[in-house]
């Protein structure tokens, strides 16, 4: 029989959600508090995931992967980010960086690097600078056509998987005077000319993913690496973020639901005044919101992945929704999860707070849920002026 959560999940996403749970418990939880403190990088549960395949999920079968199906992605994504959203960003990340290729690239693009990705080469998505997150046309670096290369120059900032990937999606200027439509994005390999790295930040959570500075200092890429042709990038990006969203939602959902099986299990266990702290009215309802939340955010977020696999061409609003919602889900339930262990909670003996730490920074990556909010009102106001709504 189906469990209430299983959305009609195919046989294959739930092998995947096995293999990812197995993962989770027998190589992720005994070291994810040493990850956390040392802010190393998980090389070694890294190769796990891709000698489990987990890297092909994302990629189209006729690259090497398993379908390349939205659903695929989150479903691995939020089993392996109940156990530690950090190691688990490595493999999505490397989704984000991805999807510029899959998304908009040509077919000899999409043959030279999705099979390599296929096999565990981690990638990562070049966007934000100091003076640009969210407003993309605040973009400074800058890409100036030299013959058959162009010139970048700039520095981005807080980029996933820095470092660590070999293959980056950047977005530069090639164009200032062109606002948004003067942007293009780039295939930049690792050891590229002119190509080094940063700052690596020291974060509040997901302290195991490599968060570092891309820095471009005359470096050469070949106009072959260009994705979509000059002057896209904006389009590129948009269609980037829209799609990447359900995963940033399912690593929030996967946070949430993590931090609640602990709430309830600690609930069970705790005595107090000669019965467990479970037999408390009062807590009961605690846990009952926090459910209720974990299966609406769970119910939207796989909506949102269904949607997109079945071709739907306009997803932001959803996009935005599965994101907004999943992510305040996971700050507001880990935040409870924290209560209900009380001074447990608020230590490392426990790995709650740490799940809070790391849920805040699902509100704020891949656009703020501020510009969520903006998107979906903007969508809704379009739609009444349609007559849709």
């Amino acid at each position: 029989m189906e469990s209430p959560t299983d959305f009609g999940l195919t046989e294959m996403q739930k092998d995947i959600k096995d293999i990812c749970r197995r993962i989770g418990l027998e190589k992720i939880v005994p070291v994810r508090e040493h990850y956390d403190e040392t802010q190393e990088f998980p090389h070694e549960i890294v190769k796990e995931f891709a000698d489990a395949g987990l890297f092909q999920v994302f990629i189209p079968e006729e690259y090497g992967g398993l379908g390349g199906s939205v659903m695929d992605l989150v479903v691995a994504v939020e089993e392996l980010c109940k156990y530690d959203a950090g190691i688990a960003l490595a493999l999505f990340g490397t989704g984000l960086g991805t999807l510029p290729i899959l998304l908009c690239s040509d077919e000899t693009q999409k043959k030279k690097y999705l099979p390599r990705i296929a096999e565990g080469a981690l990638a990562a998505f070049g966007l934000t600078e100091a003076g640009a997150g969210s407003d993309a046309a605040g973009i400074k670096t800058t890409a100036v056509k030299d013959g058959d290369y162009y010139i970048l120059n700039g520095t981005k900032q807080w980029i996933t998987n820095g470092g660590e990937a070999e293959i980056y999606t950047i977005c530069a200027m090639t164009d200032k005077t062109k606002g948004t439509r003067g942007s293009t994005f780039f295939i930049v390999e690792d050891g590229a000319e002119g190509f080094t790295y940063g700052k690596k930040e020291n974060k509040m959570g997901i302290r195991a993913s490599a968060t570092r500075e891309l820095v471009f200092q005359d470096c050469r890429v070949h106009k072959d690496n260009v994705i979509m042709g000059e002057g896209r990038g904006f389009i590129v990006a948009m269609k980037t973020l829209d799609a990447s969203r359900p995963s940033v939602a399912a690593q929030a959902l996967g946070i949430a639901t993590g931090a609640l099986e602990i709430a309830v299990k600690y609930s069970r266990e705790r005595h107090q005044f000669g019965k467990p702290i479970s037999a408390n009215q009062g807590l009961l309802f605690m846990l009952s919101d926090m459910a209720i939340k974990v299966e609406s955010a769970r119910a939207l977020v796989y909506r949102t992945a269904a949607l997109m696999d079945s071709g739907m061409k306009d997803v932001s609003k959803f996009s935005a929704m599965a994101k907004c919602y999943a992510s305040d889900v996971a700050m507001s339930v880990t935040t409870d999860a924290v209560q209900v262990l009380g001074g447990y909670g608020y230590m490392k003996e426990y790995p709650v707070e740490k799940m809070m730490r790391d849920a805040k920074i699902t509100q704020i990556y891949e656009g703020t849920n501020q510009i969520q909010r903006d998107v979906i009102g903007k969508a809704l106001i379009k739609e009444a002026a349609q007559g849709i709504i």
